[in-house]
């Protein structure tokens, strides 16, 4: 089954976390290998769920074992200036981990430069942790210059998660020296292949 090749290859490279839809989380708290966070998502991809649709969704999830939570922020709102609203959307889920950590999905390629930094500050001044550019199932994914617009708006310590077409190690590293401090992607086994194989190319040169 390729959720238990996903969760085989998380413990062979020890990636920090795993990411999966709801319904496989059951399945990845049994059968994940110790020392590795398990994570989720609520309100995914649109962001479009009501506040307590958001809220039961991450409790639920928190008593099925997640040690994170992934939100995807309500872009409809945050489009049409709702600012106190997102915030509150936010808020709730934040609530609802139970002090686990909460990054949340601005979907970045639908939003303007400064609704991008706002979003980033509503998120910062909202108790969460990290800022995600992408869901990856928009028209567009991470890109290098909204990671750096985003540390500008968040300053050096808060959380960045570059995710959404990071493909490679090149591009991994690229993301990580424009201030992302986590990446989220679907090709972690290949990017730490390719790492690793260029580790040792330098090592024996």
């Amino acid at each position: 089954m390729e959720i238990r090749r996903f969760l085989e290859e998380a413990g062979q490279y020890r990636f920090h976390a795993v990411f999966l839809n709801p319904g496989w989380v059951d399945l990845a708290r049994k059968e994940l290998p110790g020392g590795i966070k398990l994570g989720s998502v609520v309100g995914f991809p649109l962001g479009a769920s009501t506040m307590k649709t958001k809220v039961y969704a991450a409790e639920d999830l928190i008593a099925r074992g997640c040690d994170e939570i992934d939100m995807v922020m309500n872009i409809g709102r945050m489009k049409s200036g709702d600012h106190k609203y997102v915030g509150r959307d936010i808020k709730g889920v934040v609530a609802a981990a139970q002090g686990r950590p909460v990054k949340v999905i601005i979907e970045t390629c639908l939003l303007t430069d400064d609704e991008k930094i706002a979003a980033a500050r509503i998120i910062q001044e909202s108790g969460a942790l990290f800022v995600k550019t992408s869901t990856g199932f928009s028209r567009d994914g991470a890109r290098i210059e909204d990671v750096k617009r985003l540390r500008a708006a968040v300053g050096p310590d808060f959380g960045i998660k570059a995710s959404g077409g990071i493909r490679d190690c090149a591009e991994t590293l690229k993301f990580i020296a424009a201030g992302a401090n986590r990446i989220g992607t679907s090709a972690g086994a290949a990017i730490m292949e390719e790492f690793l194989k260029r580790s040792a190319e330098n090592t024996l040169r």
